[in-house]
């Protein structure tokens, strides 16, 4: 048994390679736009300490010995590697390096072997200039997103951001809001107010804040904007017809809605993105939160186990269409106060559900539960099956589908018994699979599933993957 000093001078020297890790990736960054993550979770911006407890993670989620010499290893293989722009799961590289170690002559030829896909892949795209139109929660996040990801400016580049009002006062409170969050803290960057040229100068870049009317009547061209992908995160256009009024200001070549759309394709990312040829729309939907957290499980489910029915209940947080005292409300119960309530409402999560998988058609029930909790929802599917399981194979089913295949940027394995709401805050994956809480009837025929999601920050973040896709500038990855 090792002593207090051996102890803690283990502790020191994984410290140190956790530092010198953190450098590696930010170097890649924003040297070679080369992304480092482990497991799908983010390196970038994080402490020594949240580097070594993504590790213990790893080591739990594949059950093998993943520690940070391995992946220091591997990560300044890849810097000094010729590769191009690229994200690199350097988790899923130690833990394939610990099983097939044997056959190669040292890492350097594994890491050459397993990314030489990477050089094969195009990444000559050209980066696009992305609008937003609205700055509420979401579009907030994603500004925090577009410039915390924006490494050398080769893929999204936020310009210009769109409201309702560009006085200095509105100004002012605008960057106030970007740098600090009630939910999700402060913005790991700097934020000025740049009255003069009514902008916000967000980690040394100028986004222009202009105000508009009405979608069809600005020129972006004038802020030398061509091309653009604009995301609208107001809510206030939702169908082809209004959304293509963003087309006809000029400078603007695609239009993403952050909600349901109609007439037009609503996408989650991961599971049904293939689906659309890109030449052939300029207006796409990122479909809701909810149905973005629901339809990466539903689809694994039904695909390996088939669903003849069942019924989701989403216990979702309340949001800012809700009164925060009793109050006028266009909808049933949305009126009453929501810090103090628990409120039935409706959810079209669903039906929505159909458009990504058909087979479904008919088989769903939904309904909602609002909280008195700001962020941070739970979705509960009941399911009857076609053919029987049991907790232990529907779980490894999940985890398998976390850790190979379409869906994993899309779902999080969760092995933790006393996962809560607060600790879902922040979670990168839409899906935040609830493994201890797995439920199987003594037939195998219903299930009960448990599905976490961070209703604001899991949501933009498959916002900003389809966002990447739509304007064909995501970069190869190696899972």
């Amino acid at each position: 048994m090792r002593n207090y000093q051996e102890e803690l001078k283990e502790r020191i020297s994984e410290e140190r390679a956790a530092i010198e890790l953190i450098k590696i990736t930010s170097d890649l960054s924003f040297e070679k736009s080369i992304e480092l993550i482990i497991f799908r979770n983010q390196l970038i911006d994080q402490r020594s300490s949240e580097i070594l407890n993504l590790h213990e993670y790893a080591k739990k989620f594949v059950q093998k010995p993943i520690n940070i010499r391995e992946t220091l290893a591997i990560a300044k293989t890849i810097s000094e590697s010729d590769l191009p722009p690229s994200k690199i799961d350097i988790g899923k590289m130690t833990f394939e390096w610990i099983n097939e170690n044997k056959n190669y002559v040292d890492i350097k030829s594994f890491v050459a072997d397993k990314l030489h896909f990477v050089k094969k892949e195009s990444t000559n795209f050209t980066p696009k200039d992305v609008v937003l139109y609205g700055f509420g929660r979401i579009g907030r996040l994603l500004a925090r997103e577009l410039m915390t990801q924006e490494g050398k400016g080769e893929q999204l580049r936020l310009r210009v951001i769109v409201l309702r009002n560009n006085d200095d006062q509105n100004i002012i409170k605008r960057a106030s809001l970007l740098r600090t969050d009630s939910v999700h803290g402060k913005f790991p960057g700097t934020v000025v107010a740049d009255l003069e040229n009514k902008a916000l100068i967000i980690n040394g870049q100028s986004v222009k804040l202009i105000k508009v009317s009405n979608p069809d009547e600005v020129d972006y061209t004038t802020y030398g904007i061509d091309n653009a992908l604009l995301i609208d995160n107001t809510g206030a256009y939702r169908d082809k017809e209004a959304l293509g009024r963003h087309l006809q200001s000029k400078g603007v070549s695609k239009v993403l809605l952050t909600a349901p759309g109609n007439g037009v394709p609503n996408i989650v990312f991961g599971a049904n993105h293939l689906e659309y040829d890109l030449g052939s729309y300029n207006i796409f939907s990122a479909a809701s939160c909810t149905t973005n957290a629901i339809t990466p499980i539903l689809q694994v489910v039904n695909n390996n186990l088939g669903i003849k029915k069942g019924h989701i209940e989403t216990i979702h947080a309340y949001t800012n269409d809700q009164n925060l005292v009793d109050n006028m409300h266009k909808k049933e119960r949305r009126g009453r106060s929501a810090a103090l309530n628990m409120v039935i409402t409706n959810t079209g999560a669903g039906k929505a559900v159909v458009k990504v998988i058909p087979d479904l058609e008919g088989k769903l029930t939904a309904n909602a539960v609002r909280v008195p909790t700001p962020n941070g929802s739970l979705a509960i599917l009941n399911l009857t099956l076609d053919k029987t399981t049991s907790v232990e194979v529907m779980n490894n089913i999940m985890k398998n589908a976390a850790l190979e295949g379409s869906l994993v940027e899309q779902i999080n394995y969760s092995i933790s018994n006393e996962l809560v709401s607060t600790d879902i805050v922040g979670n990168n994956a839409p899906s935040v699979y609830d493994s201890p809480a797995t439920i199987v009837s003594k037939d195998g025929n219903n299930i009960v599933l448990y599905v976490w999601y961070d209703n604001e920050y899991g949501y933009s973040r498959q916002v900003m993957r389809l966002a990447k896709y739509i304007a064909e500038v995501r970069r190869p990855t190696n899972y």
